[in-house]
């Protein structure tokens, strides 16, 4: 029997809901490479939204920051957004925007080869 892909199983759930996504993006000041400027990062956000059909009605945007720490200004008022019921779904770029690690981090950690 062939195995059905859940690639897209949660895109048609969420779309068929209320949906309130919003993007989050940051940049700490180590690292300011061209490719993840906060410009790009919202670039990549918005097309995956428009790909999905989901449309982001705003950003959080931590520039400057460090994911290392969880009391940058925008993740706060975004955690608080969530609990309110105000936020259902975040985009970001990569995880590393949330948690604060790179690749070198997660290689290094054994996560990544």
């Amino acid at each position: 029997m062939a195995r059905k892909s859940r690639k897209h199983q949660y895109t048609e759930m969420f779309r068929s809901s209320t949906a309130n996504a919003v993007g989050y993006v940051r940049l700490s000041v180590a690292n300011q490479e061209e490719f993840n400027s906060i410009q790009n990062q919202k670039f990549i956000i918005e097309r995956w939204g428009d790909q999905h059909q989901i449309p982001i009605s705003h950003y959080y945007i931590d520039n400057g920051f460090s994911g290392q720490r969880f009391d940058r200004p925008a993740f706060q008022k975004m955690i608080e957004d969530i609990l309110a019921g105000k936020v259902n779904c975040v985009i970001v770029k990569d995880y590393c925007a949330i948690i604060g690690l790179n690749q070198k981090d997660l290689e290094n950690q054994g996560i990544l080869a």
